[in-house]
């Protein structure tokens, strides 16, 4: 017959120096057991917590930065809108920017030749519109025509121009000018 061992007979016949190292032995696999079991992953998901809390905390701050600039951005994005193209057909665009280069050369007090659009390129999400100007006045007139052209808040630029004297010894000219403005879609 086969005799039952108890654990706690084996632990009586133990002595007292064994039954010691014994007990710190099943403490140090206990405590092994419940650091892996229980510590580990509860340490573990705290810190994979404070990550995602110190992610979302950055996340947050950017995004209360960009909330701060938000009326400065409207601001600025209102001042861009003036470039952006309109339910306008290309020959209204034409039309407007004919008007705005007759209003600026009146400003500078030339006298108009001939004024007529030519072609226009469309290039990605950008119309460039092109116009041919003849004009007279006085170098001083041309020369402002020139700034206020190159300076306007609706993207018109001189693309190439011509400025010769209308006859020798006058102080008139005669300029040809090809004058571009870009739309923006």
């Amino acid at each position: 017959m086969i005799k039952k061992i108890k654990i706690f007979d084996i632990i009586k016949n133990l002595s007292k120096r064994e039954r010691t190292f014994l007990y710190i032995a099943v403490v140090i696999v206990g405590f092994s057991i419940a650091d892996r079991l229980i510590v580990g992953p509860v340490f573990s998901k705290i810190f994979a917590l404070n990550d995602e809390i110190k992610k979302t905390e950055l996340s947050i701050k950017n995004n209360l930065r960009i909330l701060a600039q938000k009326d400065k951005i409207l601001a600025e994005s209102s001042k861009y809108n003036l470039f952006l193209t309109s339910s306008k057909t290309d020959e209204e665009e034409i039309a407007l920017f004919l008007k705005e280069t007759e209003n600026i050369a009146n400003k500078a007090s030339i006298y108009l030749v001939d004024l007529k659009p030519t072609t226009s390129s469309q290039e990605g999400l950008m119309t460039k519109y092109f116009v041919n100007l003849n004009c007279e006045g006085q170098m001083e007139q041309i020369l402002d025509f020139m700034y206020q052209i190159e300076n306007s808040n609706s993207l018109m630029a001189i693309e190439r121009y011509q400025i010769s004297q209308k006859a020798k010894g006058s102080s008139v000219a005669n300029a040809n000018f090809v004058i571009s403005k870009i739309k923006l879609k």
